[in-house]
């Protein structure tokens, strides 16, 4: 069982950045190790930090005005190689939730796998997220996966999502947590025909 996702609200971290792909997220020589535990330390580690290991200021995930479970990003974000361990990096880090107005397709299913809950918004409200995150890191935004929508403000925006895995993330469900869920319905079956 995974952490049940039903709503969020929370402040944001804003990355407007666009075309951020899974190298950056995870570089790959941080790959080594085989759990999901850990990988957060390294999250944008070349963003994050210099050469010699001291975080870069300037960067939004050192920027102390700029906390909570929800990362907005620019456009294309996870693009490049397939690696799951961007997702787990991300989960790991905190977040739980990623708005962008485009997302890669393989990063976009390992993050659904993983309980994280890529939202992919319209340009026009990804901007005004990110602009009014940086003018007022106070800001929350409300997350309902139920009723599939991200609100900002008085501003709601609808998100799509596949309904199988809208289901494991409100019940908490791996694939085979939702197997196992349905044992009734399956025996029955099995009897039956």
């Amino acid at each position: 069982m995974k952490e049940k996702f039903i709503t969020l609200t929370s402040t944001a971290i804003p990355l407007p950045i666009e075309n951020i792909d899974t190298d950056q997220i995870i570089p790959a020589r941080f790959l080594k190790a085989t759990t999901r535990e850990g990988f957060g330390d390294n999250l944008f580690r070349d963003w994050r930090y210099d050469v010699a290991g001291n975080p870069k200021s300037d960067f939004a995930l050192n920027d102390t005005r700029f906390s909570g479970k929800i990362l907005v990003a620019g456009k294309n974000f996870g693009c490049g190689s397939s690696r799951e361990h961007a997702a787990w990096a991300l989960y790991d880090y905190g977040f739980r939730v990623i708005i962008s107005s485009f997302f890669a397709d393989i990063f976009k299913n390992n993050a659904l796998n993983n309980a994280l809950l890529p939202i992919q918004v319209s340009d026009a409200f990804l901007q005004t997220t990110i602009q009014q995150i940086e003018k007022d890191s106070t800001t929350s935004l409300v997350v309902d996966l139920e009723k599939q929508f991200v609100q900002l403000g008085n501003q709601q925006e609808h998100f799509d999502i596949n309904p199988y895995k809208k289901t494991c993330m409100i019940n908490g469900y791996d694939d085979i947590d939702y197997l196992l869920d349905l044992r009734a319905e399956i025996k029955e079956f099995d009897l039956t025909h």
